[in-house]
């Protein structure tokens, strides 16, 4: 569907985008394709996209997949998206906000399977999938960081995200010291990641006023950090960034409610100078700091 053709569809049912979700439907068809070929998609593959909108890109997953698990938000679109699709029962529309939903579970069951017992968090927080399912998101700005890890952190997990978000959030998520941030840890302990394409605001409408890119999360088939669990890594890092600008000592003895002399103990024993700051280290290093801590 072209962008005059999906933008006359969307003005005859009476739907405009709402600003308070968040809403740019991508209307430039050329980029449909490439994000799409960006998941690899066969015919084996389940396939949970978030906020599909009036369906465009869902009809592209739907042609290459098995199983497709469209959540949308917007209760205006639900009976446009269940419609469009009504004569393709390997797509399911689900209602609901997808920060609420336990992602795991629902691509089980779409999948026929069970979560079984085995099926829990493993103790350094990191579980590869078994269900094989993929992630395609056109996330908006405001819930980008939290669903990104609500998505990472499912039971389940998904073995691959192709994710469209602001140019600048993608920059951050694949960054590398001196410029890591809580973002690009939270994205690069559970997987690699690389931006694989880059969308103008004009493909869009309403027009954003930032460009968008095109993210590819590959899950880690081994820890990023052996040994070391999702909650003492984090605990560590998010005190560390709790004063970006200011060096280890002072922000993480603020930020773990020790002294400063402490802090200087550990970080000498993970071999890290106590002058540095959070967006210098990397992946590596918050792993042995967070196993010295404990």
């Amino acid at each position: 569907m072209c962008a005059h053709s999906l933008l006359s569809r969307l003005s005859a049912l009476g739907i405009r985008p709402k600003k308070g979700l968040g809403q740019n439907f991508l209307v430039d068809p050329a980029h449909r394709g490439r994000i799409v070929a960006a998941a690899d998609l066969t015919p084996a593959d389940t396939v949970l996209e978030v906020g599909p909108g009036p369906g465009v890109l869902t009809e592209l997953i739907a042609a290459q997949a098995g199983r497709v698990v469209a959540v949308e938000l917007d209760d205006r679109l639900i009976p446009v998206l269940r419609d469009r699709f009504a004569d393709q029962p390997h797509v399911t529309i689900v209602h609901g906000d997808i920060l609420a939903l336990d992602v795991g579970r629902l691509m089980l069951e779409a999948g026929g399977q069970q979560l079984e017992a085995g099926g829990e968090r493993s103790g350094v927080g990191f579980q590869v999938s078994v269900s094989g399912y993929k992630v395609i998101a056109n996330l908006p700005y405001y819930i980008t960081s939290a669903a990104i890890r609500h998505l990472l952190e499912s039971v389940p997990p998904p073995e691959l995200l192709v994710l469209t978000v602001q140019r600048e959030v993608a920059e951050r998520m694949v960054a590398s010291p001196p410029a890591m941030s809580l973002l690009a840890l939270g994205v690069q302990f559970y997987c690699t990641a690389q931006i694989v394409g880059r969308i103008p605001a004009g493909a869009f409408y309403p027009v954003p006023k930032v460009d968008s890119a095109v993210v590819r999360l590959t899950r880690r088939r081994e820890p990023a950090t052996p040994g070391v669990t999702a909650e003492a890594f984090f605990r560590v890092a998010r005190a560390g960034f709790s004063q970006p600008r200011k060096q280890l000592r002072n922000s993480l003895a603020a930020g773990l409610g020790v002294s400063a002399d402490q802090v200087e103990t550990w970080l000498a024993a993970a071999g890290i100078a106590a002058q540095r700051r959070a967006e210098t280290l990397t992946l590596a290093e918050w792993g042995t700091l967070a196993s010295v801590v404990g």
